[in-house]
């Protein structure tokens, strides 16, 4: 069995993060793909919308997507939650599993920070998702994504079109709230 795992923050969910799932499904050969949405990333200080918040519009968001399941993990443990902890659960789920972790090319370059990165790295086989051409090693795997948007930037300028047409209602509100509140 093969499995894709791509956690993150989700503050908002965007068509970015909508296009690396396809492009994940339509490149590797995967059985299932779990999206994984942090309760807080240990990256940062804070969040925008709330944990069980993000967990439900990316439920929405994917809910008849392919091989594709949320998994509230990270956020049912009510706090930060590195990565290899999360790779450790679903080993555990699916012993014999293959196991690809997505991130996006800025994640990627910060790896040699993460935690037990060396652990890590042998437990499971990277996907990138790219929004341009910068020089990769050659073995690993890309997800060519041509989005250039960010959750940081929507919630500094929020432009729905950005946002899905499954979950823009219910995410605009939030954030246009949260920004005039």
């Amino acid at each position: 069995m093969k499995i894709a795992i791509f956690g993150g923050s989700f503050d908002p969910p965007h068509l970015g993060h909508q296009k690396i799932v396809e492009k994940a499904l339509a490149l590797l050969d995967i059985d299932k793909l779990f999206v994984v949405p942090t309760f807080l990333s240990p990256f940062k200080e804070s969040f925008s919308a709330p944990a069980p918040m993000r967990l439900a519009w990316l439920q929405t968001l994917f809910a008849n997507t392919p091989k594709t399941d949320v998994l509230s993990y990270e956020c049912d443990q009510h706090r930060q939650v590195p990565t290899i902890e999360t790779v450790l659960h679903v080993s555990s789920l699916y012993p014999t599993a293959h196991i690809y972790l997505i991130m996006g090319s800025d994640a990627f370059s910060s790896l040699p920070l993460w935690r037990r990165y060396e652990e890590l790295s042998s437990l499971v086989e990277y996907a990138v998702a790219t929004r341009n051409r910068s020089a990769y090693p050659p073995d690993l795997k890309i997800l060519p994504i041509h989005v250039n948007i960010s959750s940081s930037k929507l919630r500094e300028v929020f432009d729905e079109e950005f946002i899905p047409s499954s979950i823009r209602t219910q995410v605009k509100a939030y954030y246009l709230k949260e920004n005039n509140g």
